[in-house]
């Protein structure tokens, strides 16, 4: 594959765009004390609270494992909470604190910042058309053929 077959790879550009956005991301939220995947984390949580180890996992793209560091991370930092048993089943639900809603709030606006920045060369329609077709490459390659 030549340089110029890459930049017309759409794999290719979607990974570039990915890793940019993820060390404009991480950039960004440094300040606040936070990382790319505790951003995503809170942000979850803020839209579905009570959610398992297990789903902000899979909603955040991490695995169990390095879901339960970064909660323990998030519960240190008194941005989260979880009970110490599971009222029912083993799933901990997880909650928001006041303290993670603020640290949240204030970390979101560098995040929009972040992806004005990024479609800036796109008018709204083109924008919301594009986000559409990210969801449904992304559906298409999750459902088996």
């Amino acid at each position: 594959m030549t340089q110029e077959d890459l930049g017309r790879s759409i794999g290719y550009q979607l990974k570039r765009a990915q890793a940019a956005l993820r060390a404009a991301m991480d950039g960004a939220l440094r300040p606040h004390g936070l990382t790319t995947p505790q951003y995503s984390c809170l942000e979850q949580l803020r839209l579905w609270p009570g959610l398992s180890n297990a789903e902000l996992a899979r909603g955040t793209f991490v695995t169990r494992q390095s879901m339960n560091v970064l909660l323990r991370s998030l519960e240190e930092a008194g941005l989260v909470e979880r009970p110490a048993t599971a009222l029912s089943g083993r799933a901990l639900p997880t909650r928001l604190t006041e303290a993670g809603a603020r640290a949240l709030e204030a970390a979101r606006a560098d995040v929009s910042a972040i992806e004005r920045r990024m479609t800036a060369a796109m008018d709204p329609v083109q924008a919301q058309s594009f986000v559409t077709q990210l969801a449904a490459m992304a559906d298409t390659l999750s459902t088996p053929p």
